[in-house]
């Protein structure tokens, strides 16, 4: 089976969780991924947090080189001459203060393809601020927007601006400009934004807004809690279901599961607490799995809100494929499919320094 990446070699010189993530998929997908760390600070997340680095670094091969020294330099720029694409996530300028910027390697490669990852963008006023997902998030308006009715906003255990932001708008930018690369030879400097990506993914919210003039309450929109037919409900043992009757049919066939066909008479539009109420009532009279069973028949977009460690069980993703052993290991595998080809781990991450003599001697 051909990776469909096979033959495109992507130096990784980003630390943390966008970058790595970025070329954790590029990796997954077949890219020579040579993750590039400086001799004075290595990625800061081998310390700490060993088992994501252990996750995000899978499938690449690593070196340790002295990125702010002549020496470090010339090497670098011999393995730019051999690459299709340089992903980096520092802030503006820093890559240009080495020595290592964009105009210096196009010049060794014009076909390169250089991904820069930040929170804010290559120019704009914002560009040399610090930051980290939940900052981008603030800025770009959806932060504001997440949590539950007459809460907090609420940040989650998902970074929505590293990841979706970040890492795979980083992906899509990096795979259109290779592909580009291929047929004019012209590479390309990929500017990502976390702050841009985030702001870009509100549809919800600028169709809203545009319509109405102004952004729903916290937890009150049509897809954040503010539909009955659109919630989450608790149930007797304190776990949830999520209910997604969105369209008439999936509302319709809800409850007439429920033996309530009387509700279809009752207004469900936003805000609207009584049909809520008298739907919290019902599934506080029984377990999750319990109603999860009486539904299953019903196909009215009913399911339940799963713990990571339920999820991992669950027989529809280990069918799937998407949980993976290797070395001792539990890997979460990458989602995309393609005929042809099969994901697998085929290497850990790589220790610090590991590949310096095969891949310098080269």
């Amino acid at each position: 089976m051909t990776a469909p990446l096979q033959g495109i070699r992507v130096l990784d010189l980003s630390r943390l969780l966008p970058g790595p993530f970025c070329t954790q998929y590029l990796a997954d997908l077949g890219a020579d991924v040579i993750k590039v760390e400086d001799s004075k600070a290595e990625d800061y997340t081998r310390s700490l947090s060993p088992e994501m680095f252990a996750a995000i670094n899978r499938n690449k091969r690593g070196i340790q080189i002295p990125l702010r020294t002549p020496e470090g330099v010339a090497q670098l720029k011999a393995l730019v001459r051999t690459a299709d694409v340089l992903v980096e996530q520092f802030r503006p300028g820093v890559m240009d203060a080495w020595g290592i910027g964009y105009r210096s390697l196009k010049a060794e490669n014009p076909s390169l393809v250089y991904c820069a990852i930040t929170g804010y963008g290559q120019d704009g006023p914002y560009r040399d601020k610090a930051g980290h997902d939940m900052n981008y998030r603030g800025y770009a308006g959806e932060l504001e927007q997440t949590g539950v009715a007459g809460g907090p906003p609420a940040t989650g255990n998902f970074q929505v601006a590293d990841i979706a932001g970040g890492s795979l708008n980083a992906c899509i930018g990096i795979l259109a400009a290779v592909i580009r690369a291929q047929n004019t030879g012209e590479g390309g400097l990929v500017d990502i934004s976390m702050t841009d990506g985030t702001f870009a993914l509100q549809v919800a919210a600028i169709s809203r807004y545009n319509a109405t003039g102004s952004v729903a309450p916290r937890g009150n929109d049509m897809l954040s809690g503010g539909l009955p037919n659109y919630a989450l409900y608790e149930c007797a043992d304190g776990k949830y279901l999520a209910m997604g009757g969105l369209e008439p049919k999936f509302w319709m066939g809800l409850c007439t599961a429920l033996e309530r066909p009387d509700l279809l008479k009752k207004p469900i539009g936003i805000g609207n607490s009584e049909v809520r109420d008298e739907l919290q009532a019902i599934f506080r009279t029984r377990s999750r799995d319990e109603w999860v069973a009486q539904l299953e028949a019903a196909d009215c977009c009913v399911g339940p809100v799963l713990s990571l460690s339920e999820s991992l069980e669950d027989p529809h993703l280990r069918a799937r494929g998407m949980i993976v052993e290797h070395e001792g290991r539990r890997f979460l595998a990458n989602p995309i499919r393609i005929s042809g080809w099969e994901f697998s781990v085929s290497r850990p991450a790589p220790a610090l320094g590991e590949h310096n003599d095969e891949i310098l001697g080269q």
